[in-house]
């Protein structure tokens, strides 16, 4: 097939968002025999098996998981073009409240926040610095970006994409060591704990990292606050490559230790369906998101 009809693409995404065809059909104003019928032409045409049918329940395969990554981002890509060419952003109005991580919400969030705003003057946004899901279940937040997928039925969750992270120190860290650290000098070094539970100190020992609790003189349970000392050259952390690439003054240390993945979920409610604002900032964010750059 050498050119892919767009309605089978739609159709493929919707099923892969909601995980069935019914709810596909819902979301697309359409009936479910066609969803299927439209998610098998796809199939057939492009010659690979995108869904495995466990019961109602949709699940990607492995191609299907790679052309979900690409369509997902074209599909959303349309979406903005067409809220910006039709001049419909003039016309969202309402508070759409956003949760996230103090570090994402101080360094990621802005940028994204700040183009929202271009297009749709009158909305209103509220950031809310907070790592709780438990403010999606009690409508203290309308969108929320985690690092676990929710288990509550109830909620409406996105895996956007795989996010690294990896260890960084000040540059003026760095010259007074004389060199960049590799793994094999981490018993040597100082750094910057999130926890006294034991938990982070694990995730290095899960590294092959010969540390203790005598390296972590200094501990935040706040990532920002524990960035900030980082910064200010008192020793290692870890930070989310998106952050640390873009911040002048850091270097990357350990370079020999495999990063850390973890994904990047956008939680909703409900609303979502019914609620323009909201799903427009929801599919904004998943685009931005896939890539966003760092406010430094």
């Amino acid at each position: 097939m050498n050119k892919t009809d767009w309605n089978l693409i739609r159709a493929f995404v919707a099923a892969a968002r909601f995980g069935s065809f019914t709810a596909a059909a819902a979301e697309l104003g359409t009936t479910q025999p066609t969803i299927s019928r439209q998610v098998q032409q796809l199939e057939e045409g492009l010659g690979v098996v995108l869904f495995e049918r466990l019961g109602r329940t949709l699940a990607l395969t492995e191609i299907g998981e790679r052309l979900f990554a690409k369509a997902n981002s074209a599909a959303e890509a349309i979406t903005d073009f067409d809220l910006v060419a039709a001049g419909q952003g003039e016309a969202l109005q309402g508070m759409v409240r956003i949760s996230a991580s103090d570090v994402v919400a101080a360094m990621l969030l802005p940028s994204i926040v700040k183009s929202i705003r271009r297009d749709a003057p009158q909305l209103q946004i509220e950031v809310i610095a907070s790592n709780e899901l438990s403010d999606i279940r009690r409508r203290e937040a309308d969108i929320a970006i985690r690092h676990v997928r929710p288990e509550d039925p109830d909620l409406i969750a996105r895996l956007v994409r795989q996010a690294r992270a990896r260890f960084y120190a000040s540059e003026s860290w760095v010259k007074e060591r004389g060199s960049v650290p590799v793994a094999a000098d981490a018993g040597g070094l100082e750094f910057i704990g999130f926890d006294r539970e034991g938990r982070f100190l694990e995730w290095f020992h899960q590294r092959g990292l010969n540390v203790t609790s005598d390296n972590f003189p200094l501990i935040s349970a706040q990532s920002l606050a524990g960035w900030a000392l980082v910064r200010e050259g008192l020793g290692v952390g870890v930070m989310m490559e998106d952050i640390a690439r873009s911040m002048p003054g850091i270097v990357q240390v350990l370079p020999d230790v495999p990063a850390f993945e973890f994904p990047i979920w956008l939680v909703t409610h409900r609303e979502l369906k019914t609620n323009r604002a909201i799903r427009t900032v929801f599919d904004r964010l998943a685009v931005a998101l896939l890539d966003a750059p760092a406010t430094v």
